[in-house]
């Protein structure tokens, strides 16, 4: 008999182009040796270039995805992307009240690489009301968390406050810097108590689709083998680096980055 790998959880939408949301979390699940099970959100049709449909699965069909991993095969962490709607919000969100995971890593996906929504505007307050305080850490990007506290994000101090607003409701919170300007991305971390500050040098690099979602579900694979969780964020973040360095031009937008580029230790 052999160990039982972490088993990870992806609740997300599915990318046609297989460079973001199920895809991309379950090739990183892989990468990081776990089990990956996933629930659909939505079905989108999309590529590096556009999204060009989105179909939301039926709220109750989320629901019974849900139920019937928690049910049979357990979960030691989960992954939570695209959820499109407020009534599939509301459904993940009762599935977590149902289910208390111990680990959920939330990365609020409200717009695509290629700049399409795929979160209605109703549905990010309850986002930030019903879903962030269930988080065991939220992983925003700039726009995003600008988005969710009304914060400007210019600086570091913006990103400060607004990291300490989304705290605030519960969960430790990674503010990412890709969407900022100049050579270097400073990805903020403050896990309600300090604030840990990772700077790393830009790749210059197109596949930069699915980076979000990447990144979250690196996150949700250490934290469920153990990592503390700036030791979890700091291996996400270098997993992702070598991933987007490692990244093979396909399409002709942005293209994805190669998440098997290596099976991380």
């Amino acid at each position: 008999m052999t160990a039982t790998p972490p088993r990870l959880l992806t609740i997300a939408g599915s990318d046609s182009g297989g460079g973001a949301g199920i895809q991309a979390d379950l090739k990183t699940f892989a990468a990081h040796g776990a089990y990956g099970m996933s629930v659909v959100t939505a079905v989108t049709a999309q590529n590096t270039r556009e999204v060009r449909a989105v179909h939301e699965v039926p709220a109750a069909v989320v629901a019974a995805q849900i139920d019937a991993v928690f049910e049979d095969i357990g979960v030691d962490a989960v992954k939570i992307g695209m959820l499109a709607s407020v009534a599939i919000l509301r459904t993940v969100a009762d599935g977590l009240e149902r289910h208390r995971p111990r680990l959920v890593v939330l990365d609020p996906v409200m717009v695509a690489k290629s700049g399409d929504p795929l979160l209605t505007d109703d549905a990010v307050a309850v986002l930030a009301e019903e879903l962030v305080p269930l988080a065991t850490v939220v992983t925003p990007n700039l726009p995003e968390a600008a988005r969710l506290t009304g914060v400007a994000v210019d600086d570091e101090e913006g990103r400060r406050e607004a990291a300490r607003r989304l705290s605030a409701r519960g969960p430790a919170v990674l503010v990412k810097g890709g969407h900022g300007e100049g050579a270097e991305v400073a990805d903020l971390l403050f896990d309600g108590r300090i604030f840990h500050l990772f700077l790393h040098p830009r790749v210059a690099t197109t596949s930069t689709h699915g980076t979000g979602c990447t990144l979250s579900s690196a996150i949700a694979c250490r934290l469920a083998r153990g990592d503390e969780l700036a030791a979890a964020v700091k291996g996400a973040i270098d997993y992702l680096q070598g991933a987007l360095a490692a990244a093979y031009p396909l399409g002709g937008g942005h293209g994805p980055v190669n998440h098997l580029y290596r099976r991380c230790p």
